[in-house]
């Protein structure tokens, strides 16, 4: 089974359905075909950050990118900090 992509202006199409017409969200859902709690999390992402939602083809909001980058810093300074811990550890042996 593939998984389905949509367009950010299908998105905010099937969003605007549910805000602007008045739809519930569970005859949207049906009504296009795609899970409830995938309209659901559209309704958020575009209701808390709507000049970033659905960047589409794989990008990242601006935030998560910046975590995803940060947090391979800290791996890359941990295993700096683990190395240097190994050399204190072995040069301190062969003065004793």
């Amino acid at each position: 089974m593939t998984r389905r992509k949509f367009t950010r202006e299908f998105k905010i199409e099937a969003v605007r359905l549910v805000t602007d017409r008045g739809v519930a969200v569970a005859q949207a859902a049906r009504d296009l075909d795609v899970a409830e709690s995938v309209l659901r999390r559209w309704m958020r992402e575009l209701t808390a950050t709507p000049a970033v939602a659905f960047p589409g083809n794989g990008q990242m909001r601006s935030d998560l990118a910046e975590i995803v980058a940060l947090k391979k810093e800290v791996a890359r300074l941990r295993a700096e900090r683990d190395i240097l811990k190994k050399a204190a550890a072995f040069f301190a042996r062969e003065v004793l």
